[in-house]
């Protein structure tokens, strides 16, 4: 159909320009057209005929002249390949009024997206008609008809369509599809003239819509003589009979139509039937909450989309509220913000689920860990922003770390990273922070992983010496300690991790080497400074260099006097040439438990103790 359209309007743009205003095609009758115009001739021959695919307005004018047609003759349905025909053997004075006889057709026929299309082909080559108000009726009629509602009811509203029982009609339509009853029924009036111009089957999509409305706005027993026009076998007036039945408190009644919709009805009534049914035993407490609720769920599981669903969760979430269930309030209100176009609504719905969700969180919350975590994790699009949602998702950071679950913690600044609104200023403190909860939950590759991610922003030297020294740690947990080591040159402490790696390593000789320069002053020693002083015994001991012992025992003899670790140090420094693997293994058992690196030797420590940790559990797993 494109196709014939485009090629119509190439041709008839490239043919002579008509002396007189277009007309319906040959064949089609139509409202008589203006006398034709006196012709103008052209100023010059070379101007006289218009440039291939050229705009071809003047219907726009001839239409809006027009009275603007009845109910009874707006859409009348012929054959497409009339139509076809038409439209390829139109001249360009017939162009437009052929296609325009194929939009009524199609609208007749009820093939709005079909219409929407030729309408679109006919506004291009003539702009003025977003103007007249029979195009503004059609393209209306047609966006309904597409399901587009919105849009539909929009261009229904334009100042010459206000008071058009078509137009009325189809708005009302449209407004009681999109469940705003009062809205439906305040165009009912308006419509009648439109309805009673219809005859049969034709009548029936809009009395089902008017009674509908009714309905939805309370007015049970209009919306039954309404419906007293269809047959008592149509499963949609049945529901809708039988929802007015219920609201009139004819319960019997109500529930014998609703029955009978069960039994024959579509997927779609069968779900409104199910659900009218919970929510009339809900409001007369016929049926009880937990009841009600398994019900729903099942309904739910069922069926998705549209105003069922809608009410379906409005409900779930209002019982949810009811019962103190917060993931059923959550999980029901989410659905509906993210995927239902709430209008109005979504503001005040949003903030309602947002202080729900920040009171279970709050501190005094008597909400377990893991259950806070998982609401906020699963909602955190809820979570109140600004300095609230940062002191709320602080709070479950710290709290999830004191329990030891730092995957968690990690997960939750990893989200905090990626929606920080200045990225640039935050990623450094955070990149560190996230790296060290990987490290302490035994990932150092995901460890690595959130220092280079984020090394494309110029740090503070301080900044870069941190984020320098948890990449080391993750290399050397990951066994690349050449790697760690290459990183280490650019961080000002890196001879001391250095060290800690040799140590790890068992690289006595490297260990040496470096250690003399971390050797303390003699005289009284910390605990750091007699693991640093012992493990330089033991690599001098292992290298057999007694010679380095002698000079350790003449500088620190004294300040181990008395000390717990004084026996360990004079077994190796005091007897050098008497040092045996039962003194070596003596020394290390009695070595002081604080690492010569402070909280990085810890984190090293903690780190390989939850790889190994993981390492058992998968193999377990497995």
């Amino acid at each position: 159909m494109s196709a014939v359209l485009a090629a119509a309007s190439a041709g008839g743009a490239a043919s002579p320009p008509p002396s007189a205003p277009h007309s319906p095609p040959p064949g089609h009758s139509a409202p008589s057209a203006p006398s034709p115009a006196p012709s103008i001739p052209p100023a010059s021959e070379s101007v006289a005929r218009p440039a291939p695919f050229a705009r071809i307005p003047g219907f726009a004018a001839w239409l809006a002249d027009q009275p603007i047609e009845t109910a009874f003759d707006a859409w009348r349905a012929m054959p497409d390949l009339d139509a076809w025909h038409a439209i390829a053997a139109a001249t360009p004075a017939d162009l437009q009024a052929a296609r325009w006889l194929y939009v009524k057709s199609l609208i007749a026929t009820a093939r709005g997206t079909d219409a929407i299309g030729v309408l679109e082909v006919m506004i291009a080559d003539d702009p003025d008609l977003a103007l007249v108000p029979a195009w503004q009726r059609a393209n209306g009629v047609a966006q309904i008809q597409a399901w587009h509602l919105p849009g539909g009811i929009a261009a229904l509203r334009q100042p010459g369509l206000a008071d058009d029982p078509e137009a009325c009609l189809w708005r009302m339509k449209a407004l009681s599809d999109r469940g705003e009853a009062q809205a439906a029924l305040a165009d009912f009036n308006c419509a009648v003239p439109a309805l009673n111009a219809r005859r049969g089957v034709a009548r029936t999509p809009f009395i089902l819509a008017a009674a509908r409305a009714a309905t939805g706005a309370g007015r049970h027993q209009v919306a039954l003589q309404w419906l007293a026009l269809l047959p008592d076998q149509n499963t949609t007036a049945n529901l809708l009979r039988g929802k007015a039945d219920l609201g009139l408190g004819l319960a019997q009644e109500g529930r014998l139509r609703l029955a009978r919709v069960d039994l024959s009805g579509s997927p779609e009534e069968r779900a409104d039937a199910i659900l009218t049914t919970i929510e009339d035993g809900l409001a007369k407490r016929t049926l009880p909450v937990a009841e009600a609720l398994k019900r729903l769920d099942i309904l739910l599981i069922g069926w998705r989309g549209g105003m069922i669903e809608r009410r379906a969760l409005s409900l779930s979430m209002r019982l949810g509220n009811e019962t103190h269930d917060a993931t059923r309030e959550l999980g029901a209100g989410s659905i509906l913000t993210r995927y239902f176009d709430l209008g109005a609504e979504a503001g005040p719905l949003v903030e309602t689920l947002r202080a729900r969700l920040a009171v279970l969180l709050a501190p005094g919350s008597a909400l377990p860990l893991t259950r806070a975590v998982g609401l906020f994790w699963d909602y955190r699009d809820f979570a109140p922003g600004g300095i609230e949602g940062l002191r709320l998702a602080e709070m479950l950071v710290t709290r999830l770390q004191a329990a030891g679950l730092y995957a968690r913690a990690a997960d939750l600044l990893d989200h905090r990273l990626s929606t920080a609104a200045t990225r640039d200023v935050e990623q450094g403190p955070l990149s560190i922070r996230i790296a060290g909860l990987r490290i302490l939950a035994g990932d150092p590759a995901a460890a690595i992983r959130a220092i280079r991610d984020t090394d494309d922003v110029a740090y503070p030297a301080d900044l870069d010496a941190q984020r320098g020294r948890l990449e080391a740690v993750g290399l050397t947990l990951l066994g690349k300690s050449r790697e760690a080591l290459a990183v280490l040159d650019d961080v000002p402490d890196g001879v001391a991790i250095s060290a800690e790696i040799y140590w790890r390593a068992h690289d006595w000789a490297r260990l040496e080497a470096v250690g003399t320069a971390l050797l303390p002053p003699p005289g009284r020693l910390t605990e750091v400074g007699q693991a640093i002083v012992l493990r330089q015994a033991i690599s001098s001991a292992m290298l057999g260099h007694t010679d380095a012992l002698v000079r350790l025992h003449r500088r620190y003899a004294s300040g181990f006097a008395g000390l717990p670790a004084g026996a360990a140090f004079e077994l190796l420094a005091g007897n050098p040439d008497k040092v045996d693997p039962a003194a070596l293994t003596r020394a290390m058992g009695a070595m002081p438990t604080a690492s010569p690196i402070g909280a990085i030797g810890d984190m090293m420590d903690a780190g390989q103790a939850a790889m190994a940790s993981r390492t058992e559990g998968a193999a377990v797993a497995g």
